[in-house]
């Protein structure tokens, strides 16, 4: 096992151990494209490791981290089955992906 490897591996266990502690879930994603991905309109935008702010031609613009976390917490969503977006009132929404909702009449 690389060095690096190693490194995230015990990162990934600290990760989980706190998770469990504190009756958290923790979800593992791939963390590839996650800050060249734009987390707006989900097209790739190629920068260096030097480039430190993204933009997009959609008009999102987000410090790369920023971008990339955001990236990552949508694919943890939607690992669980949950949609990755808020509904329009900018809340986030408590209907799993593929779950009907059936309006009552009052």
């Amino acid at each position: 096992m690389l060095e690096k490897d190693a490194s995230w591996y015990l990162f990934r266990q600290w990760i989980e151990y706190f998770a469990a502690k504190f009756n958290k879930l923790a979800i593992p994603v791939a963390p590839h494209y996650t800050s060249q991905k734009c987390s707006n309109c989900g097209v790739i935008v190629k920068k260096s490791l030097s480039t430190r702010t993204h933009v997009c031609n959609c008009g999102c613009e987000l410090h790369r981290d920023t971008n990339a976390a955001i990236n990552i917490l949508n694919l943890g969503k939607q690992a669980r089955g949950g949609h990755p977006r808020s509904n329009a009132n900018g809340l986030e929404t408590s209907t799993l992906l593929g779950e009907t909702l059936v309006a009552a009449s009052i």
